[in-house]
């Protein structure tokens, strides 16, 4: 049994999907389970529905009609005639945007944005499902609502494992022994049917989840990359194949900010020691990465980078020292702002942070620190973290750079810097 996870980029049109589909023909030998993100940039644009609708500024549905008219582009080219029962089920997918959008808003942004937000992947799954069975593959859509059980934290749904496991592992393998199953990474539900998402990037938890439930023998996160890179391009010219990865080497890259894996992903895997394999859609005949239980260490140092970054000191305005007390209230109120720490360190009168610069929850949390301590603040920063650094490697990321703070142990050297000519 295996999971296949394709995201965004390999849905985005009417070629990607084929080549989806043409890629899941070939690996029908097993029992598969398909997880889906939705196509393109459907999520960022419902985001701006999202926004639109709760500041009321008159452009929400004319947004939602542009991402209709895309959706149904793909379809007019996937499909000889709008007859094919999915031009309805589409259609009809939208009009649960529509009933939310023709009410005055009154619930609060996160579950607004969930219950719209979460759409983009029914729409991609339906279009997947349907021209897969079109093709002849036999097909299942299923609703990820039904099996991902999470709590009320609308944005960042906790998954109840227990419930989620029992759900999967009961209902699902009778359907695989027929049909290839598509279903939606990012969202679930709660215990009143109220849908959540897991965070931004979720898909892959998704996958994981389902691959851990039902014992898979391996995952394939299908990704425009050729595997894991140690190197984003777009910073490197030169960049390397990973070929193998331990999973301690995964979890330290996505704690650190490496966007090929969801940092959640991986930790279902390893407990149950289902190898992760992430290859490309563009080559798929080509063997990618592997992630597995090994004592294999990174071949070569790996580069992760991190730009609109804001660096937070924090002191207590007695000088006082910086105990249990202070840093209980100082992750609380990070916590309470769903601000994640990227880089910290502690003295003994103070405590400073580099987080992602994300807007208002980052002003909103130095207003609630301003009110206990004394708070300094510097934006515009880069991140630079190097695993399994040298000399070199640090010199080489350096180039016209300030270290502001840095830190290392033994495989890993973080520093935030600037452009010394700011």
């Amino acid at each position: 049994m295996q999971v296949f996870k394709f995201g965004g980029a390999s849905v985005k049109s009417a070629e990607n999907i084929k080549n989806v589909v043409s890629i899941v023909e070939k690996h029908r030998d097993s029992s598969l389970l398909i997880v889906v993100s939705a196509i393109g940039k459907t999520t960022d644009k419902l985001v701006r529905i999202t926004e639109s609708y709760l500041k009321q500024d008159g452009e929400c549905f004319a947004l939602l009609d542009q991402l209709k008219q895309e959706h149904f582009n793909i379809l007019n080219e996937l499909f000889p005639a709008p007859t094919h029962p999915v031009y309805d089920d589409i259609a009809n997918t939208f009009v649960e945007i529509e009933w939310i959008l023709e009410e005055e808003p009154q619930d609060d942004y996160d579950y607004l944005y969930d219950q719209i937000v979460s759409v983009g992947e029914l729409l991609s799954t339906k279009i997947v499902a349907a021209y897969s069975s079109y093709q002849g593959v036999p097909t299942q859509w299923v609703d990820a609502r039904d099996f991902i059980l999470t709590d009320n934290t609308y944005r960042e749904g906790k998954v109840d494992w227990e419930k989620t496991e029992d759900k999967i592992r009961k209902d699902l393998p009778t359907i695989l022994d027929d049909y290839v199953v598509v279903t939606q990474g990012f969202i679930g539900s709660t215990s009143e049917n109220f849908t959540t998402t897991l965070g931004r990037e979720g898909s892959d938890y998704s996958a994981a989840i389902f691959a851990a439930s039902l014992n898979a023998e391996n995952i394939t996160i299908w990704k425009d990359v050729p595997g894991v890179l140690n190197a984003d391009p777009k910073w490197f010219d030169q960049t390397e194949l990973i070929p193998e990865l331990s999973y301690t080497d995964a979890i330290e890259l996505t704690y650190y900010g490496a966007t090929v894996i969801h940092p959640k992903t991986i930790k279902p895997l390893q407990n149950k020691k289902i190898t992760l394999n992430v290859r490309s859609f563009i080559n798929p005949e080509e063997p990618g990465t592997q992630i597995k239980t090994t004592n294999q260490t990174l071949p070569v140092p790996s580069f992760i980078f991190k730009v609109n970054q804001v660096f937070i000191n924090i002191q207590p305005r007695d000088f006082s020292f910086i105990v249990e007390d202070n840093l209980s209230h100082i992750f609380d109120s990070f916590h309470q702002n769903r601000i994640k720490i990227n880089m910290m360190h502690n003295s003994a009168i103070s405590f400073s942070v580099a987080v992602d610069d994300t807007g208002e929850n980052v002003l909103n949390l130095l207003e609630q620190l301003n009110k206990r301590y004394k708070v300094s603040v510097a934006a515009g920063l880069e991140l630079i973290t190097i695993r399994y650094y040298n000399q070199q490697t640090i010199d080489r990321v350096l180039v016209n750079k300030e270290i502001i703070r840095e830190l290392k142990d033994s495989y890993t050297c973080q520093m935030l810097v600037k452009n010394k000519d700011e």
